[in-house]
């Protein structure tokens, strides 16, 4: 048998197919539905049915029934939250749930890749749109370091660092610290919520007037409401927050 050619067509596609799987954008299977032909982890028809976050609160981005971003929501009409804005591109239900859980409890980051990429690239034309509300800083919301080691990483960190490289902004995970480790937010109320996190956020320096919060998932808002007044007691004067889902109340 004679050897293999250098310029054998078919090992050259092989080649090409094993560079295209090493690309950042380059294909690979589906996350949702192990096609073959995604981008950045989900196909074309995976990604188009994920839940939108088209009508929301404009303060705090709960899902609303109605079309419309311009409404409060009635929380935020009975207490206004002390943060600006909440900017969440998706509805925390299926498929997103599941994916943000495989990445965030089982440290599963290929579930998390599309999300993430997707998200920035929504951010960068807000930001294109409204330069006015460019933050100077991205900060990662807090982990325990008892958590941190017990999960192996911080998402809010990890979604920061990614943000960060495609909006330009700088991002810190260690201007606010949680001084006392408390009890998970799974399964509590927004009244629960709010006194488990009561005074566990110090601000180490003074922050910049313009501050974008990083996290998963917005459920209740005890945790952005909190952060917020800590930053802002510390010097901050306007603070937004950006996530990746909403829960629907």
């Amino acid at each position: 048998m004679s050897p293999q050619k250098v310029n054998n067509r078919e090992r050259i596609h092989g080649c090409l197919r094993n560079i295209q799987r090493l690309l950042p954008s380059g294909g690979g299977q589906c996350v949702a539905c192990l096609a073959a032909d995604a981008h950045f982890g989900l196909c074309t028809p995976c990604r188009q049915d994920l839940p939108a976050n088209h009508w929301h609160c404009r303060c705090c981005a709960l899902p609303l029934a109605f079309a419309g971003n311009e409404a409060l929501c009635g929380q935020c009409l009975q207490d206004l939250p002390p943060f600006s804005r909440v900017v969440a591109p998706w509805r925390y239900r299926f498929p997103i749930d599941g994916m943000i859980q495989r990445y965030k409890y089982n440290g599963q980051r290929a579930f998390a890749r599309p999300l993430i990429h997707d998200f920035a690239g929504h951010l960068v034309s807000i930001l294109e749109a409204a330069p006015d509300q460019r933050p100077d800083l991205l900060v990662a919301s807090p982990m325990h370091p008892a958590r941190r080691r017990k999960r192996g990483f911080n998402q809010a960190a990890d979604i920061a660092e990614q943000l960060s490289r495609r909006t330009g902004i700088p991002w810190t995970a260690d201007l606010v610290i949680r001084s006392r480790r408390t009890r998970p937010q799974r399964g509590l109320n927004r009244e629960e919520r709010l006194a488990n996190l009561r005074g566990i956020y110090q601000v180490r320096r003074k922050p910049p007037a313009r501050i974008a919060i990083i996290d998963d998932v917005v459920t209740t808002g005890a945790t952005a409401r909190s952060l917020t007044e800590a930053l802002r007691d510390a010097g901050a004067v306007e603070v937004q927050i950006w996530a990746l889902a909403r829960t629907p109340g």
